[in-house]
């Protein structure tokens, strides 16, 4: 598979990759790892709220607001 980038794109990932010691490629594919790994768990935390909703556990509003401003002040 190839990926074409725009030139800006390309040359801030081989700055980042040359900042590392890494080849461009390698940092790609770390990066490519790290963004399907976190897109998986985000997509299992959204699905577990959906289910949790359905089964009408959830916070309503004011108590989400009242928790928050509790964590603020400590």
């Amino acid at each position: 598979m190839e990926i074409r980038l725009h030139p800006e794109k390309e040359a801030q990932l081989a700055q980042i990759a040359a900042q590392r010691g890494l080849k461009t490629d390698e940092l790609a594919q770390q990066v490519l790892t790290h963004y399907l790994e976190d897109d998986a768990r985000f997509i299992e935390a959204v699905n577990l709220g959906l289910a949790a909703a359905d089964r009408g556990d959830f916070v309503e509003h004011e108590d989400v607001g009242k928790k928050l401003t509790q964590i603020l002040r400590s």
